[in-house]
């Protein structure tokens, strides 16, 4: 259940028993003489051990006994076990704890005779000889009634109203007022003012007196209204029926000058305050336009930093924009160059200056078994398929000299790269590494091995001192040796890229020719000494006696064949 309930804590008594109570921006507003009454009064409306929450800008004061600080930065403070708190609300003078003060409980009665007889006779006097009063505030609020005041104040109509100015009744208002001003304003005194205040039924004459007052501990100044009844002049029954007339008219016209000086005096006042409150305003008139001012400049700084932080903001857009545009050039080049790498079918790695790898191409894992997780390590950790070849070494040669070094290198499967080590320049024309390329010149090798090859066929065809004569696997010459040209008289250029069956007037196109060179060697892969006789256009009938050898491929060269003529045998001579 949730009691919600209007409470003023600076007149009306406080709830007590509390667990927590908190206090947030109230006791800014408030002076520092209201601000030392209500922390002791929190203090007495918590239980031994309660809590009290309060804002940041506020604090206990000088209540340091009342109250132990559980967090100074969150200003959360745990009441103490005390009565101290207990004799400040009892004595702060406030309306509830002064009626409760007046009331000694039958716990705390005295029980000696003396002081109480003292204290009966002090009340005696006071009910009899001293006048009907009121103890204000510097304001005019009402803090304490002593005797009756009924026939001077009463409570004013509409909202209620502890002022003693509002409760004043007619003919005592202007005069009250002033010397309330006078005495909180100047602290002067009136005392025994003669006035007639208008009752239910007639005018009663008294003297007011309005004296300043001071607290015991001079924590609060306050007033002392007293009001004490006049009676009224009287005359012998006489003079009073002859003088009666005279007497009215003459208290008539001295009530209506006196209510005119009044009168007159208050508008003084009143003009003087007014006056007051007009400098006031145009002094706070231009304080407001000095800080309209300041505002409109602030506003103005704030309009110039919009605009530069706009401006900035185009910019910045502008720079991302061109940024961007960067950015996918620089993708597009990469992608440019990524595909000219794997396009152009050269291994290459990129090594930084002390050897690590930054990049390397598809085609360099042929070379070297890298992976993509090998990059920033040292090449001498990757495995190479090169042999007799140290690499790192040529690197560090280029890496200290700056001079490109070119070889060629083979892998133990037979494949033969041309190797290229040179140094790595930047945009800037510095050094920042070297790089490594590998062509792949395995068919170059090869055709350079076969020419050397053939060259030596050809020089152990042309040392035989037998006719030879070399076809490829369709019986074309590519080699006759010279024995060979002089013996059935032809020349090297007549034969060589001609068929064996087409040359020479096709003297070498006869059925045993045929059977020897299609049939049988395909069959037997070789022959030797076989004899066949035939008619040489030119040189006659000779017979010879050839042998024939089939060669597997070697060199890049193909399929050959080595036709041998051992011996020609002269028919015509006689043997």
């Amino acid at each position: 259940m949730v009691v919600f309930a209007v409470q003023s804590v600076i007149k009306d008594p406080p709830f007590t028993r509390l667990d927590l109570l908190a206090c947030r921006n109230l006791m800014i507003y408030l002076e520092p003489e209201l601000q030392n009454r209500l922390v002791p009064a929190f203090h007495y409306a918590l239980k031994p051990g309660g809590v009290l929450l309060l804002s940041p800008s506020e604090s206990v004061g000088n209540h340091t006994e009342l109250f132990e600080p559980i967090s100074r930065k969150w200003k959360i403070y745990r009441a103490r076990p005390t009565v101290a708190s207990t004799r400040a609300v009892l004595g702060s003078g406030l309306s509830w704890a002064a009626d409760g003060a007046s009331r000694p409980s039958p716990d705390t009665r005295p029980v000696a005779r003396e002081p109480q007889i003292a204290d009966l006779a002090r009340r005696t006097l006071l009910q009899s000889f001293a006048p009907a009063a009121v103890v204000t505030d510097l304001q005019g609020n009402v803090l304490y009634v002593h005797g009756e005041t009924g026939k001077f104040l009463r409570p004013a109509p509409g909202h209620p109203s502890h002022n003693v100015v509002d409760m004043a009744r007619d003919g005592l208002q202007l005069e009250l007022r002033e010397a309330i001003g006078l005495a909180a304003g100047q602290g002067l005194a009136t005392h025994n003012r003669e006035l007639s205040v208008k009752t239910d039924r007639d005018e009663q004459p008294l003297n007011l007196s309005v004296r300043p007052m001071h607290d015991p501990e001079g924590r609060q100044s306050m007033l002392l209204v007293s009001f004490q009844e006049r009676a009224p002049a009287t005359l012998p029954a006489t003079t009073r029926k002859s003088r009666s007339k005279v007497s009215e008219e003459a208290r008539r016209i001295a009530a209506l000058e006196r209510e005119l000086t009044h009168a007159k005096e208050s508008m003084t006042a009143m003009l003087e305050e007014q006056q007051a409150s007009n400098e006031e305003l145009k002094s706070t008139n231009e304080e407001l336009q000095s800080t309209n001012e300041e505002l409109q400049s602030t506003n103005e700084e704030l309009e110039t930093s919009k605009e530069e932080l706009q401006s900035v903001n185009e910019e910045l857009v502008t720079v991302n924009s061109e940024l961007q545009i960067k950015i996918e050039q620089m993708a597009n080049m990469q992608d440019d160059m990524k595909n000219l790498l794997d396009n152009i079918r050269v291994g290459t790695i990129f090594l930084d200056r002390h050897l690590l790898i930054r990049r390397f191409t598809r085609d360099a894992t042929r070379v070297y078994r890298l992976a993509g997780m090998d990059v920033g390590r040292h090449l001498a950790d990757i495995r190479s398929e090169l042999q007799g070849v140290d690499l790192l070494a040529d690197a560090q040669t280029v890496l200290d000299t700056l001079v490109p070094i070119e070889r060629e290198v083979g892998t133990a499967g037979g494949v033969w790269y041309l190797a290229r080590i040179q140094p790595y320049r930047t945009v800037d024309n510095v050094i920042d590494g070297v790089v490594l390329t590998f062509a792949d010149v395995t068919e170059r090798v090869q055709a350079i091995a076969s020419r050397q090859a053939r060259e030596l066929a050809e020089a152990v065809v042309d040392a035989v001192r037998e006719p030879l004569v070399v076809l490829d696997a369709g019986l074309n010459v590519i080699s006759a040796n010279q024995a060979f040209c002089e013996a059935f008289g032809v020349t090297a250029p007549d034969t060589l890229g001609h068929g064996i069956f087409e040359f020479g007037d096709r003297q070498w196109d006869f059925p045993a020719m045929h059977e020897l060179l299609e049939v049988i060697l395909p069959r037997e892969h070789s022959f030797e000494h076989r004899r066949v006789l035939h008619d040489f256009a030119g040189l006659g009938s000779r017979q010879l006696q050839l042998s024939a050898r089939r060669v597997l491929e070697n060199a890049g060269m193909g399929k050959l064949v080595l036709v041998v003529v051992e011996r020609i045998t002269d028919t015509e001579a006689g043997t």
